[in-house]
């Protein structure tokens, strides 16, 4: 096995060559990161434009009426039960 001779240069060239790799890492990551960004937006707008406005908004009209029903009845119980 031969030795490797562990001059200053070469320790310098260690350190450049993994400097490198780590910036190569991260810009990959950073370009994997940004088109995930890009479609899930894309997706989301997608997703939003495909849904109607009119009848979500009536869906949650309809779930807050009976959310309201349902309050006003236990207020109603637990006053009775307080007596």
């Amino acid at each position: 096995m031969a030795k490797r001779k562990n001059t200053l240069t070469r320790f310098i060239e260690d350190i450049v060559d993994d400097t490198k790799d780590l910036v190569d890492d991260l810009l990959d990551r950073a370009k994997d990161l940004e088109e995930n960004a890009k479609d899930a937006v894309t997706d989301a707008v997608d997703d939003d434009e495909k849904v109607s406005a009119g009848s979500d908004v009536a869906s949650l009209h309809a779930a807050m009426a009976e959310l309201t029903a349902k309050v006003n009845q236990l207020a109603e119980l637990q006053l009775a039960g307080a007596k």
